[in-house]
């Protein structure tokens, strides 16, 4: 469909172009692959290839076409494109971050205290969970002195006890999961935090020079 339409598109300027040259004297100049000038008084294959000057009857340059684009060109042109909208869009996302910080916080003082408001908040997960991580240990541990117990007694486990012994390893394995991860969390947080001080410290600085 693209290419159906790119041709469209071709073949309508192509004749859009054929008729202005005919109602204004326009012709065609280009520079083939070897660098010499070429005129003609229509649109050619060649033209196309290389791409053309829209020259009128004084000799001056009306319009500039850019030669046709293989599809593998096309390709990456539109991917240049993207990268290029993509990094634009980070630009701005980046410069109304900046501008929302400096409105959100009046001096260094408030945002250290904000950023240490955040890291306490996460210290205090941190140790939820590692309390609810040695009490659920403790009773893994308790399940398997009772198994041991039973085995040194000669005694069969019982298949309950088992289930309740491969529940709990889940939950402790769980809970030490949760621990690693707000842990990398924090830690995450902590190198966020440097960063956002020299960026907020950079900017102060721009903003008191503009203003001095």
């Amino acid at each position: 469909m693209r290419k159906l339409v790119y041709a469209v598109a071709i073949s309508l300027a192509t004749v859009l172009t054929a008729h202005a040259q005919k109602a204004t004297g326009i012709r065609y100049h280009w520079r083939d692959g070897k660098g010499l000038s070429h005129y003609s008084d229509s649109l050619t294959a060649e033209a196309m290839k290389y791409g053309y000057d829209l020259v009128n009857d004084q000799g001056y340059v009306v319009r500039h076409v850019d030669r046709q684009l293989s599809p593998e060109e096309r390709v990456a042109a539109e991917k240049l494109a993207a990268e290029q909208a993509a990094q634009r869009r980070a630009e701005e996302a980046r410069r109304r971050a900046d501008l929302q910080m400096l409105n959100a916080y009046g001096d260094e003082a408030d945002l250290k205290q904000a950023q240490q408001e955040e890291l306490d908040t996460i210290d205090q997960q941190i140790n939820t969970t590692q309390l609810n991580l040695r009490s659920q240990e403790k009773t893994l541990a308790d399940l398997l002195g009772r198994a041991a117990d039973m085995e040194r007694a000669k005694e069969k486990v019982p298949p309950y006890l088992a289930d309740r012994i491969a529940d709990q390893r889940n939950v402790v394995a769980g809970q030490r999961a949760a621990l690693e991860r707000q842990q990398g969390h924090r830690a995450t947080a902590e190198k966020e935090a440097v960063q956002q001080l020299e960026r907020y410290r950079a900017l102060k600085k721009a903003q008191d020079e503009q203003l001095h």
